[in-house]
């Protein structure tokens, strides 16, 4: 029985099996309005069948002013490794299991810190780098379902028309989606994010990861580096929001994209015109009007701040699991296969799997 904890700087994993007995250390937490949680995710593949094998994402592998990755540790009766995306270097814990296991399990424990994230969006600050041309390149070129040119970019152009800098068009996309976008609970998940066809059905209704990759791929479109982050509510709304918190400890349909644009003299903003839309939506007591104060005080905040009740995951797109040829639009939910056969990612209760999530520090 064995125990390896891999902080990140470990980025070359060893195989790892068995069963863990000890007892996990609770981290020291960073200073200054960082908050420490534990997310544990637990798989339990229902029916096995061959080459049984799953991929979990991990926690944001950069540090930040708003995230300080902590560790990962894991147990159970997989040989597992984590696992780097060569791209965007999106991390996961790759695990797979012989035949002979007849309840393939495995729990990963993941540590990290947050804290809210604001940019002060006044004055431009010449000391603030610029991106690399590398940088510039991977956040404004097209992806599979997130082109730059044709309805994307006429659209994008008429929307800033009357904008002059990139901070007013990053702003006036912003704001076009919260006028014209609606959250559609009968969609799956989070959506697909499929921008082509939603501006040419015309259909702009979605979840988050349609709405915001609107955004991204509308900024992009008109040279404003734009990129997605993919990761997970952990805690409830400390501003009162219920529609944009964990109501409890169990985080495992809480996935959220949330999305960012470059500007230069103020870096990475982060925005989230879905959650606009989550608000009038489902904010209690529900189907609220646009000009209502609850909707009217998040669509100010949301265009520069984030409150960070949520975990981060990863930037990554077009994601080809390794071992696999499966390719996934965006990797943000375990994913799994057994018996030739892809689990459903977005039903833990047939999957199986879990997630929980808490406050430590």
């Amino acid at each position: 029985m064995k125990r390896r904890t891999f902080l990140q700087a470990a980025l070359a994993a060893p195989l790892v099996t068995g069963w863990s007995t000890s007892s996990r250390a609770t981290p020291t937490a960073p200073s200054e309005g960082w908050r420490t949680f534990e997310v544990i995710t637990k798989l339990e593949i229902a029916e096995p069948g061959s080459q049984t094998r799953a991929w979990i994402p991990l926690p944001y592998a950069s540090s930040t002013d708003w995230h300080k990755p902590l560790g990962n540790t894991w147990n159970g009766n997989a040989t597992a490794q984590i696992v780097i995306e060569p791209r965007y270097g999106a991390e996961m814990l790759y695990a797979h299991w012989q035949d002979s296991i007849k309840k393939p399990t495995i729990e990963i424990i993941s540590h990290f810190s947050t804290r809210n994230r604001s940019v002060n969006l006044s004055t431009p600050d010449p000391r603030i780098p610029g991106l690399s041309q590398t940088e510039m390149k991977r956040y404004t070129e097209p992806t599979e379902l997130i082109p730059v040119d044709g309805i994307v970019r006429d659209t994008a152009l008429n929307i800033t028309r009357f904008s002059r800098t990139d901070l007013e068009k990053a702003r006036a996309i912003y704001e076009w989606i919260v006028d014209n976008t609606f959250r559609d609970p009968k969609i799956r998940g989070c959506g697909r994010g499929d921008v082509k066809t939603m501006l040419e059905t015309r259909y702009l209704g979605g979840k988050c990861a349609d709405l915001n990759t609107l955004f991204v791929g509308l900024a992009r479109s008109v040279g404003i580096p734009a990129r997605d982050i993919y990761g997970l509510r952990i805690a409830p709304s400390q501003q009162g929001y219920k529609s944009l918190g964990l109501g409890s400890t169990n985080a495992s349909k809480a996935q959220h994209c949330r999305a960012e644009c470059f500007i230069q003299g103020f870096g990475w903003i982060p925005v989230d015109p879905a959650d606009v839309r989550k608000v009038v939506l489902e904010e209690p007591p529900g189907n609220l009007q646009i000009g209502d104060p609850k909707v009217t005080m998040i669509r100010k905040q949301l265009f520069g701040h984030w409150e960070m009740n949520w975990l981060a995951y990863n930037t990554a797109h077009d994601v080809v699991l390794p071992h696999t040829q499966t390719k996934l639009a965006y990797f943000m939910y375990p994913n799994g296969e057994t018996g030739g056969k892809t689990l459903d990612p977005l039903d833990p209760e047939a999957f199986r799997y879990s997630i929980t999530a808490q406050q430590i520090g």
